[in-house]
C-alpha cells in the first residue's frame, strides 16, 4: 500500500534549530539498563538495544539511542535522551511517549541500505537479509522510523520478525486484552467481574454522568421514556443470542407486534436482523433501521406487516418512507479505496511533488465528496422526520454499517442530548456497539484486509464538520473526536474490538474455561470500556474535550446579584454563531452547489428524494425557512454541504506532518482564548455563589475545580499564547518521520518574490 521513497540528503526543515557544533553532540550510544513500563498481561517478547530513533530525515544529530521492545501489547522506544524540539507531550497513560500499539500497525517496512533490498514483512515470512532501518506505518498517519547501525544483526531481525508477527495475529483471542482481562481477574485486588474497571463513564473532569451500555432492558427503556417513544416496547425474545448473534439481546419494536410474530418474521431477514428502533421524534416519527428480507416469497407480506406495525406505533398514524442506503451511498468498498487515496496524499506524498495540484488530488480522492453525501443524505431523512413527521425505515442489505452512521448524524443533528458528551458516548453504544458494527473487521485487528473499512472515521469526521459550522452546540471538542478514532486503534477496550455483542460473550466465555476463570453468572468476562477515560488520560487532560464555546440548555446568569438561569429565545441568538450565508444559495439542496460532473453525487446513483417532492418544494422550501432563521442550539441543526463548508479535518489526517504544523498558530489558539475567558467566567460564577451562600474562607476548594484545560491566572487574564501552543496541539509530530521540506517549492518562491509561476523541475533548475 505504501511505497518506500529513500530521503533526499538535501532536506533542511525549517522547523529544526541551528546545527549542533561537533562538541555539543553526542553520537555515542548510551549503555544503560533500560526497563519497559508493562501492563497486567503484558511480557516482552523480543527487545533489540543501540537502536536509534529518526527525528529528522536528512540528519542523525537529533536522532534518540535506547532500546526497541516488542512485547504483546506495542512496540515500545526507551530511551534516557530527551525528546529534542518537543516543547509539549499529551501523554497516554497506557502508553509511552515513543510507545505504538500492535492494532495501531498498518504495514512494517525493513530495509538493508548496503543491499539496496527492501521488504514488507507479514505475519510468518522470513527475512533473508540483516535490516539496518525499520519503518512503520501506522493506522493513525503516523509514519515512525528505526536505525539498527549500532545494534546485532541478528538481533535487530528477530524483533522485526517479531512485530510482524504480533502485529497480525491470526485469531481474536491473541489480541492483548484477553490478556489483560485474564491477568486482572486472577489478581483477587482488582477483580473484573463484580467491579468492573470500565462500566462506562463520563469524560471526567466535571462530568460525573455514567454512559449506558444498553446492554440490559432497563437502559432500553430508559431510552424509550426519554424521547417518549409511545407505542414502542423494549423485547427480550433474544435473550442469550437465540434469535441472531449479531443483535444485542434487548431491542425496541412496535408494541403491536408480538413476540411469536418476530421469532417467524426473523428468518426472513439478512442474518436474521429484524426491525431495529433507534429513536423518536417528539412528534411521533421514529428511526428505524432494517436489514433487507431474502425470502423472495414473504418479502411483501412481511414488509407490509413491519410498516404497518410502525404506523400504528405513530400518533397520527403517519406513513412510512423507506431509504434504500446500497442504492443512494457509496459502499463500503469505495469509502475504503477514498480513504487509502487520502493517507496516500496527506502522509506519503511530498509536499513539492503535489502542492500545485494539491486541491485537485485532494477531491479526486472523494473523501470530502462521500462525507458530503452521508451529510446530505441524513440531512434529507431529517426534512421527513421533522417536517413530513413520518417515520423513517433504513433499509441495508445487512443492517450495520451504513445505517449506522446516517441513524448517527440524523440523531446527532435532531436531538441536542447526542451532542452532548454523554449523550455522544450513549448514541455510539447504542447504534454501533450494541447494535452490531464490525469493529473487528472494519478497524483490520486481525489483518484481513478485504473487510477493512473506515466507516466510524467518517461519522467522526462528519460529525466534525456539523462541530466546525456549529461550535456552540457541541459539548465536546475535535480533540475529544480525534482520541475517540485513536482509541479504536488500542486493543484493550471492548467497546472497539468485537463485531457484535454476542462475539464478545462467546470468545470471552471460551477465553475464560481455558484459563480457568470462574465466571459466574457473568456472561463473558468484563472488558474495559473506552468510556473510562481515566484509564487513559489525566483529570487535567481530560479537560480538553470540552467545548469552551458550548453554551449548555440553561446556563446560571447574574441579574442584580442575584444567579438565575437564562433560557434562551430566538431573539437570544445570533447568526454569527451558526455562520447563516447570507443567502440560501449555500444551503443543503441548491443545485448549483452539488459536485461537478464527475462527482459522486450526480452519478449513478442519485437519491430521489429530491425529485420526488420537487412537484410543490416542499423539502426546499423547509430547509430555505430553517436556513433563514437563527439557529436554535438546542434544537434541530442542518449542514452546510457546499464546497466551501465541508473542510478537510486538519487535526486528524495532518497532525503528524511536521511541515503542516503552524507555531503558535491554528485553531488552538482561538480555543485558548476562549478557554480563558470560559475560565474567568466560571471563576466569577462561582465566587459569587459562594459569596452568596457563606464566607468565601469555606469554599475556595471549589475554586480550584475548573472544566477548562487552559485557566486563568486572574480577572482580565490578557496572557499572550504558549510557545509550545501548535496547529497540532495537543499532538505533537517530533519523531515520526519528516516528509522533505516545502523550501524551494513553486510556492514557497513565489511568494519570496518569483516574477512568474513556474513548474516545479524549473524552479528546481534555478540558483
Amino acid at each position: 500500500m505504501f511505497s518506500f521513497k529513500p530521503p533526499r540528503p538535501t532536506f533542511r526543515s525549517y522547523l529544526l534549530p541551528p546545527p549542533q557544533t561537533d562538541e555539543q553532540t553526542n553520537s555515542e550510544p548510551k549503555i544503560k539498563k533500560l526497563e519497559p513500563v508493562l501492563l497486567p498481561g503484558e511480557i516482552v517478547v523480543n527487545e533489540v538495544s543501540f537502536v536509534r530513533k529518526c527525528i529528522a530525515t536528512d540528519t542523525s544529530q537529533y536522532d534518540l539511542w535506547g532500546k526497541l521492545i516488542c512485547s504483546n501489547f506495542k512496540i515500545s522506544f526507551i530511551t534516557d535522551d530527551p525528546m529534542p524540539l518537543q516543547k509539549f507531550h499529551y501523554r497516554n497513560l497506557l502508553l509511552g511517549e515513543h510507545d505504538v500499539p500492535l492494532t495501531c500497525i498498518e504495514q512494517i517496512v525493513t530495509v538493508n541500505d548496503h543491499k539496496r533490498k527492501q521488504k514488507v514483512l507479514g505475519p510468518n515470512q522470513k527475512l533473508k537479509f540483516n535490516p539496518t532501518e525499520l519503518i512503520i506505518y501506522c493506522k493513525d498517519f503516523r509514519i515512525v522510523r528505526f536505525r539498527f547501525d549500532e545494534s546485532g544483526p541478528e538481533s535487530a531481525k528477530k524483533v522485526c520478525l517479531a512485530i510482524a508477527h504480533y502485529s497480525q495475529p491470526t485469531d481474536l483471542q491473541l489480541l492483548f486484552a484477553f490478556e489483560y482481562v485474564g491477568k486482572k481477574y486472577h489478581n483477587s485486588a482488582n477483580k473484573i467481574n463484580g467491579t468492573p474497571t470500565g462500566a462506562g463513564g463520563g469524560a471526567g473532569g466535571g462530568s460525573s454522568q455514567k454512559t449506558p451500555l444498553f446492554e440490559t432492558y432497563s437502559d432500553w427503556d430508559r431510552e424509550i421514556k426519554r424521547t417518549g417513544a409511545s407505542g414502542w416496547r423494549v423485547c427480550s425474545i433474544n435473550e442469550g443470542y437465540m434469535i441472531s448473534t449479531c443483535l444485542p439481546e434487548y431491542f425496541v419494536v412496535p408494541s403491536s407486534l408480538a413476540d411469536q410474530d418476530l421469532k417467524i418474521f426473523s428468518h426472513s431477514f439478512v442474518g436474521r436482523r429484524m426491525p431495529l428502533w433507534s429513536w423518536s421524534h417528539w412528534n411521533g416519527s421514529a428511526l428505524v433501521r432494517m436489514a433487507l428480507i431474502r425470502d423472495v416469497l414473504q418479502q411483501r407480506k412481511i414488509d407490509q406487516r413491519i410498516c404497518n406495525a410502525i404506523t400504528k406505533s405513530h400518533p397520527q398514524r403517519s406513513d412510512v418512507y423507506k431509504s434504500d442506503l446500497d442504492k443512494t451511498l457509496p459502499n463500503i468498498q469505495e469509502i475504503q479505496v477514498a480513504f487509502v487515496k487520502l493517507k496516500q496524499l496527506c502522509v506519503n506524498e511530498p509536499f513539492e511533488e503535489t502542492e500545485e495540484k494539491w486541491l485537485s488530488s485532494l477531491e479526486s480522492t472523494r473523501w470530502l465528496e462521500y462525507v458530503r453525501a452521508f451529510l446530505r443524505h441524513s440531512a434529507e431523512l431529517v426534512f421527513m422526520l421533522e417536517s413530513k413527521r413520518v417515520s423513517v425505515v433504513l433499509q441495508e442489505e445487512e443492517g450495520r454499517d451504513l445505517s449506522c452512521v446516517v441513524a448517527s448524524l440524523v440523531q446527532v443533528m435532531l436531538d441536542p442530548y447526542f451532542r452532548t458528551i454523554p449523550g455522544f458516548q450513549s448514541l455510539i453504544q447504542k447504534e454501533w456497539v450494541m447494535a452490531g458494527y464490525q469493529f473487528l473487521d472494519r478497524c483490520n485487528h486481525l489483518k484481513r484486509s478485504e473487510k477493512e473499512s473506515p466507516l466510524f472515521l467518517l461519522f467522526l469526521d462528519a460529525t466534525w464538520q456539523l462541530l466546525e459550522q456549529y461550535p456552540a452546540a457541541f459539548e465536546f471538542s475535535e480533540t475529544y473526536l480525534a482520541v475517540l478514532g485513536d482509541s479504536t486503534h488500542i486493543s484493550l477496550f471492548g467497546t472497539f474490538l468485537f463485531n457484535s455483542p454476542h462475539q464478545r460473550v462467546k470468545q470471552s466465555t471460551e477465553f475464560a474455561i481455558s484459563r480457568n476463570i470462574q465466571l459466574g453468572d457473568e456472561k463473558g468476562l468484563k472488558f474495559p470500556s473506552v468510556w473510562d477515560w481515566s484509564l487513559q488520560f489525566t483529570a487535567k487532560d481530560r479537560t480538553l474535550f470540552f467545548n469552551p464555546l458550548y453554551i449548555g440548555k440553561s446556563t446560571p446568569c447574574v441579574q442584580n446579584g442575584a444567579v438565575k438561569s437564562f433560557r434562551r429565545t430566538k431573539k437570544n441568538y445570533s447568526s454569527t454563531l451558526r455562520r447563516m450565508p447570507a443567502a440560501f444559495k449555500n444551503g443543503v439542496i441548491d443545485r448549483e452547489f452539488l459536485p461537478r460532473r464527475n462527482s459522486f453525487t450526480s452519478q449513478a446513483k442519485p437519491d430521489p428524494l429530491p425529485q420526488a417532492d420537487s412537484q410543490d418544494g416542499g423539502m426546499e422550501r423547509f430547509f430555505r425557512e430553517w436556513f433563514s432563521r437563527p439557529a436554535d442550539l438546542h434544537g434541530l441543526l442542518l449542514p452546510h454541504v457546499s464546497g466551501t463548508h465541508i473542510k478537510l479535518w486538519k487535526l486528524c489526517y495532518f497532525r503528524w506532518v511536521p511541515e503542516a504544523q503552524i507555531s503558535r498558530g491554528g485553531p488552538i489558539t482561538a480555543f485558548h482564548k476562549l478557554s480563558l475567558l470560559a475560565d474567568e467566567v466560571d471563576v466569577l460564577s462561582r465566587t459569587l455563589r459562594q459569596h452568596q451562600a457563606g464566607p468565601l474562607e469555606a469554599c475556595y476548594a471549589e475554586l480550584d475545580r475548573s472544566r477548562m484545560y487552559f485557566r486563568a491566572s486572574g480577572p482580565h487574564d490578557a496572557s499572550g499564547t504558549p510557545d509550545y501552543l501548535s496547529s497540532s496541539f495537543p499532538f505533537s509530530p517530533v519523531g515520526n518521520l519528516c516528509r522533505r521540506s516545502i523550501s524551494g517549492t513553486p510556492l514557497s518562491k513565489f511568494l519570496s518574490g518569483a516574477r512568474i509561476w513556474l513548474s516545479t523541475e524549473t524552479l528546481a533548475n534555478e540558483d
